[in-house]
């Protein structure tokens, strides 16, 4: 979904920043930039509606008809006016996040099973 990231989650904001600075001396070695962003509340709300307890996207179905795509199964069911693209060939959707969002899109998996 969000290529180059790693999401981290902690109740301790503080342990999880020193955890972090150790770990950027090791990144630092290597040249590569490294930086904790931290993820707004309706990117959360947003990204927990969509993967879940599980914190997996799964694969979801669909239909397009007269050029209108409802999602009749999976995660994205409901969440038709957030999908901009997709590519029946790869199957995939990509997806407008939410406004400030670290990411301009989210890819999940879309397989259409009827289009007329």
């Amino acid at each position: 979904m969000f290529p180059g990231y790693v999401f981290l989650e902690s109740d301790n904001e503080e342990a999880l920043a020193e955890e972090w600075q150790q770990y950027k001396g090791v990144a630092n070695l290597l040249q590569e930039k490294k930086a904790i962003l931290h993820v707004q509340k309706k990117e959360e709300l947003f990204l927990t509606s969509l993967c879940k307890e599980a914190r997996h996207l799964g694969m979801s179905k669909g239909v397009i008809r007269d050029g209108v795509t409802l999602i009749t199964d999976g995660p994205l069911q409901g969440m038709e006016e957030s999908i901009c693209r997709i590519d029946r060939h790869k199957r995939l959707a990509r997806l407008k996040p939410p406004e400030g969002s670290v990411s301009e899109s989210i890819l999940a998996g879309l397989e259409i099973v009827e289009k007329n």
